[in-house]
């Protein structure tokens, strides 16, 4: 039984090791020692000092975008595991594709008739 578990083994052993290795080498290569303690913690982009950080606060649109984002993509994962079976599923299956389908595009339709799409 123990040989049938041993490739597992070996694969988690190996991604452990690689894990481990990489985390090494990123410890003792690292700049720490030489960054100076004031600039550790600030952002650089581009050779240009931003100065203070700041927070900025995001319009409800962004978020409304954001999760009508994730809706649309959830739903459109579901379709993935209908197509791997639609040939067994003949017209039924083919049937509920549609019926997919169709709702998908009455949300979309929706939501755009709505503005929520329009990025402002």
């Amino acid at each position: 039984m123990l040989r049938n578990w041993l490739p597992f083994l070996i694969y988690g052993l190996f991604a452990s090791g690689i894990t481990g290795l990489m985390l090494f080498i990123s410890f003792a290569l690292s700049t720490r020692a030489r960054t100076k303690p004031a600039q550790q913690g600030l952002p650089f982009e581009s050779g240009v000092s931003t100065g203070a950080p700041t927070r900025q606060r995001f319009t409800i649109g962004f978020y409304l975008t954001a999760m009508l984002f994730i809706l649309f993509d959830i739903e459109i994962v579901f379709l993935y595991p209908l197509a791997i079976v639609l040939d067994k599923l003949a017209w039924f299956g083919f049937s509920e594709l549609v019926v997919f389908v169709g709702l998908l595009a009455v949300a979309y339709v929706y939501v755009w008739r709505k503005g929520a799409l329009e990025w402002e």
